[in-house]
């Protein structure tokens, strides 16, 4: 059986944050608000994974009322949701986050947010993919007020049969 998930978050950018985005820092002078390392487009993918499964979203597995996660590295807690998802029987099979920001340029550093995200879902790179986009200037991304990611992924049942 295969699973089709979508996930989307937003953050504000703020200064005296670092800007981590699919496990990567990035340089830039602003980073963003959360709390936990805010790492939008992990977000997003963590979303994604848990709504094919069902299994909600990452408010409810890490709640930002729980003091443990202030500051949580997002890549862990994605292959905490990794985890999860083998429990109750399935894999990723591919996954696609799209990056919405008007700045830093982040070309240069998506083949190594390709790799991080591929370690963690235990997937080889060519099944990662990672890109990012402005949007001209409109809207609280081409303001650079925040950042917006998407992502997308499909699960495969690891037996025939998910236990969800």
């Amino acid at each position: 059986m295969m699973r089709i998930g979508h996930g989307m978050d937003a953050h504000r950018l703020v200064e005296g944050r670092e800007l981590v985005l699919c496990g990567v820092h990035i340089p830039h002078e602003k980073g963003l608000l959360g709390h936990s390392d805010a790492d939008v487009a992990t977000h997003a993918l963590m979303d994604a994974l848990l709504g094919a499964a069902a299994l909600g979203d990452i408010g409810a597995l890490f709640p930002d009322t729980e003091e443990r996660y202030r500051g949580a590295c997002s890549l862990e807690l994605l292959g905490a949701v990794v985890r999860r998802l083998e429990e109750i029987g399935y894999v990723p099979v591919n996954v696609d986050v799209t990056i919405i920001a008007q700045r830093p340029k982040l070309r240069p550093y998506v083949e190594e947010m390709r790799k991080r995200l591929a370690d963690k879902l235990e997937l080889p790179i060519g099944c990662v993919s990672v890109k990012a986009t402005t949007t001209e200037g409109l809207g609280p991304e081409g303001e650079e007020l925040g950042i917006t990611a998407h992502a997308v992924c499909l699960l495969r049942t690891l037996d025939g049969g998910a236990r969800a």
